[in-house]
């Protein structure tokens, strides 16, 4: 009788299971890896809601707090980011997908923004550089998103106006009627008043794309890459959190059935994350599979 009760709960114990294996890999819907595993697609999509999404795989990718250097963030806030990567042979987006309850994306005075990176090495090596941005001689390219710059790319203009729509304003020396005849003075006269613009700060003012490139070589050493590939980057919130997407050159030397690593950081603004205070990850394994051939690192 003991025998036979044990045996009914193996086999309820193993039917649950394959259930649960079933749920997580049913149709439609892509495996999990143990690592980034990049997919062959001839589309590359913005768009976190394309269907090429549904089946590819994905990798969940656990995040830390950023403890190393100043600013440090000692506090935990997003546990995990969910990946998928889809390439054409030249270039690669990247999804990442987390969990924030609020949306940040206001720029001003005590605000803090969302946002997220991605890192891979310069390079590949034998030898990886540190994962918290790199290592003296060995450098690690990032790209970066903001929500901010989401919102701009979505028609919110970079405004007094629209930031701050209950603001009084009296007159802008550059609205002035006689200038209106004139764009090439009108703009001269903005970048008096907008003396960051008129320095070539790029972060901040009329936008082209919502993410940037830089590249570093550790700690404090972040600065914007010297030969940028045209990075673009579209972000959509759906009330619990974000997709985004940051669609890149292909890293250098990456090619089918070749390995790299890879690195993920994600900021909420909500919990006043910014600059060095974020969550990251450590090095994550990056396949890239040849075109046709599916992934034998599901789990």
């Amino acid at each position: 009788m003991l025998r036979a009760k044990s045996l009914l709960i193996l086999m309820l114990t193993l039917i649950l299971s394959s259930g649960v294996l079933i749920l997580s890999c049913r149709s439609g819907e892509g495996p999990i890896t143990a690592e980034v595993v990049i997919i062959h697609s001839t589309n590359l999509p913005l768009d976190p809601n394309d269907p090429i999404w549904n089946a590819a795989p994905k990798h969940l990718a656990k995040l830390i707090p950023q403890d190393l250097v100043e600013p440090r963030l000692m506090k935990a806030s997003t546990s995990e980011v969910q990946i998928k990567a889809v390439s054409n042979g030249t270039n690669v987006a990247f999804r990442l997908e987390w969990l924030d309850d609020v949306k940040n994306d206001l720029p001003g005075p005590a605000k803090f923004i969302d946002g997220c990176a991605v890192q891979v090495p310069s390079k590949i090596a034998a030898n990886v550089p540190d994962p918290q941005m790199g290592q003296a001689g060995q450098s690690v390219e990032i790209t970066f998103w903001r929500a901010d710059w989401q919102a701009i790319m979505n028609g919110r203009k970079d405004s007094i106006k629209e930031l701050y729509p209950n603001a009084a304003i009296d007159h802008y020396p550059f609205e002035a009627k006689p200038l209106e005849k004139d764009p090439v003075a009108q703009s001269e006269m903005q970048k008096r008043y907008a003396p960051a613009r008129a320095l070539g700060n790029n972060r901040e003012g009329p936008r082209d794309s919502a993410v940037e490139e830089l590249i570093a070589e550790g700690p404090g050493s972040l600065s914007p890459a010297p030969n940028p590939t045209g990075a673009k980057g579209k972000g959509l919130y759906n009330g619990k959190g974000w997709s985004v997407v940051i669609l890149r050159s292909l890293p250098k030397d990456l090619s089918p059935n070749t390995r790299s690593q890879i690195a993920f950081a994600v900021w909420e603004g909500g919990h006043k994350e910014v600059g060095a205070r974020k969550m990251r990850s450590g090095w994550v394994p990056l396949l890239m599979k040849a075109e046709g051939e599916l992934s034998k690192n599901a789990y």
